[in-house]
């Protein structure tokens, strides 16, 4: 199934004209993607819009049943999602397999859920009733970092409360969004899920189209600007899922031989291509030379390369776009601070830049202040408390962020004053398909995952019935 289609009204469709999609290890184009026209875009808004007032009226059970089968092609294709995803997007293949059967997990969770009419009032005049209806058609817009999971986000929730959508994957990675449709292709009633792929020109058509109800979008503030503005003349509901600067707090009493490593694990996973992976370090000042030490020695152990190659630990920057961003603030970072041995930008074909540690970076370099969204991390020197809270709180970001230390009430008094939607306390990036996930700041509007995240796809609706 390698005449990548789009997915339209229930029928796959070749592109109005295709696009390379091009391998990050090596540069290369290794297949071509369908390119869907303005028409496609229009036929495919009119096909959710179509099929939705016969899917919310579908009973609940049924759509749980739809998304069961959803989820059984997924895992019988679990090999060749996996293939692709380490294709087109980088991460070693061990990785990718992850990814897939994350989404699974996360998929499986909401197929579990429910949404129950709840009773507020009830008394001698009255019976209140909130009940939760559909939306609409919904646009799911997915980034290129994990394009299957953060789809698995979005979608399930979406169908289950009984809306339709229209899937728009990364123009980077749109392979597994492609393959996806054509798995549930013959699964789903025509219309409820389309999928669509292009540039950079078919996500406003979908976010100014007044026929979607909402849209839920991952990836940066700067695009999530755009949205809620495209958004606003047709008050569409959205959810935004926006960038991350998330700070990791190291305490005076932390056991650096066992933090730190921790620290890298969470800082470079995925390349540090992850909304809440950790992008900036503040140690103190007396701490330093051991943190950066331990840090330095696990770079310089790091396995980069082709994904699909044996023992491959981090795959290559997923675009070259993103790759010159890493650079410039590479640059920027280690012209006022100490590149660490043992990373680096890797000469050669592909995209690839070893995990990164630049010491003594000032807090207004760059590097501190924007979202790296790569391998290369700063490590901040503080010489109090106040200070650190202070440095870890500053900027327009309030993804999440993690302090580390021994002494749990101090621990959880400094948690307390961070500015996020997620705070971990001697742990970082811990998520699971029932934990909500928010921003603060810039850092995004709305929930995902959890009961909340359900929640989202639904209108309120209060019936006050008279007794």
């Amino acid at each position: 199934m390698n005449n990548f289609q789009l997915l339209i009204g229930g029928r796959l469709e070749d592109g109005s004209g295709s696009m390379d999609v091009v391998n990050p290890a090596t540069e290369k184009p290794f297949a071509a993607a369908p390119v869907a026209s303005e028409d496609q875009i229009d036929r495919a808004i009119a096909a959710a819009r179509n099929a939705f007032d016969a899917w919310r009226e579908t009973p609940f059970a049924e759509r749980r049943d739809t998304l069961s089968r959803v989820i059984d092609a997924i895992a019988s294709d679990r090999d060749e999602l996996a293939r692709l995803l380490t294709l087109e997007q980088g991460k070693p293949l061990s990785a990718a397999m992850g990814e897939v059967d994350t989404t699974l997990e996360y998929m499986r969770y909401f197929a579990g859920l429910d949404i129950p009419v709840e009773v507020i009032a009830e008394d001698a005049d009255r019976k209140v009733e909130i009940h939760r209806v559909a939306l609409g058609p919904v646009a799911a817009i997915v980034p290129w970092n994990y394009p299957l999971l953060l789809m698995a986000f979005k979608l399930p929730p979406a169908l289950l409360a009984g809306n339709t959508v229209v899937l728009k994957p990364a123009p980077t990675t749109p392979l597994s969004a492609l393959r996806f449709g054509a798995l549930v292709a013959d699964i789903v009633p025509p219309g409820v899920i389309n999928v669509i792929a292009g540039g950079d020109e078919v996500g406003p058509r979908l976010t100014s189209d007044p026929r979607i109800a909402k849209i839920s979008f991952t990836g940066s503030t700067a695009t999530g600007h755009l949205i809620m503005a495209s958004a606003a003349s047709n008050l569409t509901r959205i959810t935004l899922e926006l960038g991350g600067n998330d700070p990791a707090l190291i305490l005076p009493d932390s056991d650096l031989e066992k933090v730190m490593p921790m620290i890298f694990a969470f800082a470079f996973g995925n390349s540090g291509q992850v909304c809440r992976a950790i992008k900036r370090v503040y140690v103190p000042r007396p701490m330093m030379d051991k943190a950066g030490a331990i840090l330095s020695s696990l770079c310089g152990k790091a396995m980069v390369g082709d994904g699909m190659g044996p023992d491959i630990q981090f795959g290559p920057v997923q675009n070259a776009q993103q790759y010159q961003r890493v650079l410039r603030l590479f640059e920027a970072g280690a012209s006022q601070g100490c590149v660490l041995p043992g990373g680096g930008p890797v000469k050669g074909a592909g995209y690839f830049f070893r995990p990164t540690v630049i010491a003594g970076v000032p807090n207004d370099n760059p590097l501190v202040l924007e979202e790296q969204f790569g391998p290369v991390i700063p490590l901040v020197a503080y010489d109090d408390m106040e200070e650190a809270i202070q440095l870890a709180n500053s900027g327009s970001f309030g993804l999440a962020a993690s302090v580390w230390g021994n002494d749990s009430t101090e621990t959880r008094r400094i948690a307390g004053r961070l500015d996020a939607g997620t705070v971990w306390i001697n742990k970082h990036g811990d998520r699971l398909p029932n934990l909500p996930i928010a921003g603060a700041k810039h850092s995004g509007i709305g929930v995902e995952l959890g009961q909340l995240g359900l929640l989202e796809y639904t209108q309120i609706k209060v019936i006050n019935q008279a007794i």
